[in-house]
């Protein structure tokens, strides 16, 4: 022991009676507690820089008027910028009433279902591309592979004007294929499957091959296989593509802004947009719905969040 009565960081060697001999480490206490300090100070400093954006944003809504200028904690709040977002008329307290400039709960709900659709849509056709990829063997399995890993390298924005006019082409045989259709917007997000096929390969490709033999042996067809053995075992990463892909989707700003055009149509995200118009920049009305943007999206992740840190872990691209 030092003088000064602490621990000495490394302990000699010890034998234990066979001839072998083993190194104890003994952690020096003020080093451990300075560490522990340091890490725990980063991670609040780390989230404060993080939330500071989004409590900007609550702050705004909260504001009387429209400014952006002002203090964190706004001096005189107020529910009229929620009421406009909520689609409520509100009273101020001179007795004028606001009514909603826009329909931000239709804008929400046309959100949630084209990103539900199209989910579930690249669901089905990553799990099932991805099993035929890890576990059928076919001419041009590998070369096909390889094409979709270049193709997810492109994004979509860079088709925009191509999309807008195919489906413009599209509209003049059938409206629900054309510009200003939700199902035009999901079929464009369908294209987004290429990158979940490797991500669900990867982890189909982590499963026991034995899997497949003792299922062969009980007389399951490959589909059979694939449904009742292999698909509930890829539960986590199902929900981890399901919910990066519902957030990918709520969240489209470019796309949907070129393929979406009245009013009633548009999503969230392009909603908003109108909010900020060359006249007037509503800034506390668009910061009550881009927090609304927020809702469905965590409820998601919180239902799913049981899975994500398995799925994610075990859902790595393998060679």
């Amino acid at each position: 022991m030092h003088p000064d009565g602490e621990l000495p960081a490394r302990a000699g060697r010890t034998g234990d009676g066979g001839g072998e001999e083993r190194t104890m480490i003994v952690e020096n206490p003020r080093e451990l507690l300075w560490r522990k300090l340091a890490a725990h100070g980063f991670l609040i400093l780390f989230i404060a820089i993080t939330m500071f954006p989004f409590l900007m944003v609550v702050s705004i809504s909260f504001r009387t008027g429209n400014f952006t200028i002002g203090s964190l904690l706004p001096k005189n709040p107020t529910l009229e910028h929620w009421y406009l977002a909520f689609g409520l008329d509100y009273t101020r307290p001179d007795g004028t009433v606001v009514r909603p400039p826009y329909p931000v709960l239709l804008w929400m709900w046309n959100s949630i279902k084209v990103a539900l659709i199209a989910a579930f849509g690249v669901l089905l056709l990553a799990t099932t591309s991805a099993y035929a990829f890890s576990r059928v063997r076919f001419r041009g399995r590998l070369p096909l592979l390889d094409s979709l890993f270049v193709i997810q390298m492109f994004p979509t924005t860079l088709a925009l004007v191509a999309l807008y006019a195919i489906f413009d082409s599209l509209g003049d045989v059938s409206p629900l294929l054309g510009i200003d259709s939700h199902w035009a917007l999901v079929i464009v997000y369908l294209s987004a499957v290429t990158l979940h096929i490797w991500t669900i390969k990867g982890y189909f490709d982590g499963l026991d091959p034995a899997l497949d033999k003792a299922a062969q042996i009980d007389g399951a067809t490959p589909w059979q296989t694939f449904r009742l053995v292999f698909l509930p075992l890829a539960v986590p990463i199902v929900a981890v593509v399901f919910v990066l892909a519902f957030i990918g989707f709520v969240n489209d700003y470019p796309i949907a802004s070129v393929l979406i055009r009245s009013q009633d149509q548009m999503t969230l995200a392009v909603g908003s947009r109108l909010y900020l118009n060359e006249f007037k920049y509503l800034w506390g009305d668009f910061a009550a719905a881009a927090i609304l943007s927020g809702v469905p999206i965590t409820i998601v992740f919180l239902i799913a969040q049981r899975y994500l840190v398995s799925g994610l872990a075990e859902g790595g691209v393998k060679g």
